[in-house]
C-alpha cells in the first residue's frame, strides 16, 4: 500500500500554547487507523491541523502527494479529505435530505460510490427522517448523519472524531459496524474513540497520543500485550 497521507515533524499551537509536539504519521491507501489517548492529548488537534482549521502550525502534511501544509481547508476536503468533528456539526435548520444532497459530489477521479440511497441503505433510520431537521435528531442520528455526509463528498480519507462518545450501546454499535462498512469499501480512515476493544477489531493500526506526540504506533494485540502502556495512557 503506498502512502495517502503523511505529516512530518508536525507542530500546532493555540495561542502561546504548544499542543502538538512533532507529529511523524503515514497513513497508507486503504488503511484503518485508531488515534487513542487521554482527553487533552493532541488528537482533535491533529485532526484540525490535518484538515487546515489551526492556522499556528509547523512541519509537512502531504496528501496524496501533495504538499497541503498551507492549504485552506475547503481545499483539503476538495482535495479528498472528509472530516467528522467531535459535536457533529449537522445544520440544524436543514433537513436531513438537505444535510446529505448538499454535500453530493464525485471523487477526485469521478467515481460516486456513495449515493444518497446507499448513506440510506447503511443508516435506514436516516430514511425515516429524511423530512425533519438536524435539530430534530438525537445524538446518535445526528452522528449518522454526519458520517452520511462526509461520505456523500466521496473521500479518499475519513477522519472520524469520537466516533461513540455519549451515545447508546445499540448506537454505538451501528457506527461501528458503518466503520467497518468503509472500511471494507477501502476508504482510508483515521477513528478517534475511547473504546479500545471496538477499535481493536476493526483499526489495523493504533496510534497512542500523549501530551501531543505518539507514543506508540502499531498492531492492536501488539498495544493490548503492552499492558504498562494501557494502563499509563488509556488508564485499562
Amino acid at each position: 500500500m503506498t502512502a495517502l497521507l503523511e505529516t512530518r515533524e508536525l507542530h500546532a499551537f493555540y495561542g502561546p500554547f504548544h499542543v502538538l509536539h512533532g507529529i511523524d504519521l503515514t497513513v497508507r491507501a486503504g488503511e484503518t487507523v485508531a488515534v487513542m489517548g487521554r482527553n487533552g492529548m493532541g488528537k482533535t488537534t491533529l485532526f484540525r491541523s490535518l484538515m487546515g482549521l489551526v492556522p499556528q502550525r509547523r512541519g509537512h502534511i502531504t496528501f496524496a502527494g501533495r504538499d497541503v501544509t498551507s492549504a485552506a481547508p475547503e481545499l483539503i476536503a476538495q482535495a479528498g479529505v472528509a472530516f467528522v468533528p467531535e459535536g457533529r456539526g449537522v445544520f440544524a435548520s436543514l433537513t436531513v435530505l438537505e444535510n446529505l444532497t448538499m454535500a453530493a459530489r464525485p471523487s477526485r477521479d469521478g467515481r460516486n460510490r456513495w449515493t444518497l440511497e446507499r448513506i440510506f441503505d447503511l443508516f435506514p433510520r436516516l430514511a425515516e427522517r429524511r423530512k425533519n431537521r438536524g435539530n430534530q435528531l438525537s445524538g446518535g442520528e445526528q452522528q449518522m448523519l454526519t458520517i452520511g455526509r462526509a461520505l456523500m463528498t466521496n473521500p479518499d480519507l475519513i477522519l472520524i472524531d469520537e466516533a461513540t462518545e455519549g451515545l447508546a450501546p445499540m448506537v454505538a454499535q451501528s457506527i461501528w459496524t458503518t466503520i467497518e462498512t468503509i472500511r471494507a469499501e477501502r476508504v482510508t480512515t483515521i477513528v478517534v474513540d475511547k473504546d479500545f476493544r471496538a477499535l481493536s477489531r476493526i483499526a489495523d493500526r493504533v496510534c497512542l497520543m500523549s501530551k501531543g506526540k505518539l507514543v506508540f504506533d502499531g498492531p492492536p494485540a501488539q498495544l493490548a500485550a503492552e499492558r504498562a502502556l494501557l494502563e499509563r495512557h488509556l488508564g485499562i
